[in-house]
């Protein structure tokens, strides 16, 4: 079956480019587009999409805004939110994830990149890139907001093993890395992974990296690591 696919950008040049690159896979397909948070929330709901491509920027209701209702209206499945970005200009990205989006990337991002992005979000892992979800993090994890509600708390739960992979997992790293990291399999990896997000109430794990940089456990971000192409992150 396609995954089936919203768009939501204010700029028809921006939508018509998407629609053409997934236009090409057999396995991917808009159901509808949309020119404002707004129109994205009541599409979503009218339309169930798997997958949401959310713009930040639009008239009348946000992209943040728009991520926060379409994720907390209690749908059963919930579509999973890609939030689209210039990085340098949209100032929100840290919000729309704690709103729960799934993950983020750049508008220049290539096809071959966002086609895989839809997929990974589609069988419902968490899309990080390492060289751009951790600056953005790192960039907004001290502001007063979100210190205010760093739940340093929630990770006395964690065993020492948990909060070790924890960590690992705030620098970007996979289950395979980790794995490497640590002298321990991949499977025993994911096991730690799946308990972290049980004790810590966590989505995915863009909310397992937020949750460590709230609770000020990271201070600087690790040294950016290329993307893990093609590799499970859940």
């Amino acid at each position: 079956m396609s995954i089936r696919v919203l768009l939501a950008d204010d700029q028809r040049p921006v939508r018509d480019g998407l629609r053409a690159l997934l236009a090409r896979t057999d396995d991917l397909a808009v159901v509808g587009e949309a020119r404002t948070g707004a129109e994205a929330v009541q599409l979503t709901r009218h339309l169930r999409p798997d997958v949401v491509l959310m713009d930040v920027r639009m008239p009348d209701t946000d992209g943040i805004t728009a991520t926060r209702l379409i994720l907390g209206d209690g749908t059963d499945p919930f579509p999973r939110v890609i939030v689209l970005t210039t990085f340098d200009l949209d100032e929100y990205v840290f919000a729309a994830l704690r709103a729960g989006a799934s993950g983020f990337l750049l508008k220049n991002v290539a096809p071959a990149e966002l086609r895989r992005a839809i997929r990974v979000v589609a069988a419902g892992q968490a899309l990080l890139d390492p060289a751009v979800t951790r600056r953005v993090i790192a960039r907004h994890a001290g502001t007063p907001a979100a210190r205010a509600d760093r739940p340093a708390w929630a990770f006395d739960a964690l065993t020492a093993r948990e909060r070790e992979v924890a960590l690992l997992i705030a620098t970007g790293l996979t289950n395979e890395e980790i794995g490497q990291r640590l002298t321990v399999s991949e499977w025993t990896v994911k096991t730690h992974v799946r308990r972290i997000l049980a004790k810590l109430g966590a989505r995915d794990r863009v909310q397992v990296v937020i949750a460590v940089y709230q609770a000020g456990l990271v201070v600087e971000p690790a040294p950016d690591h290329p993307p893990a192409h093609g590799r499970e992150r859940r």
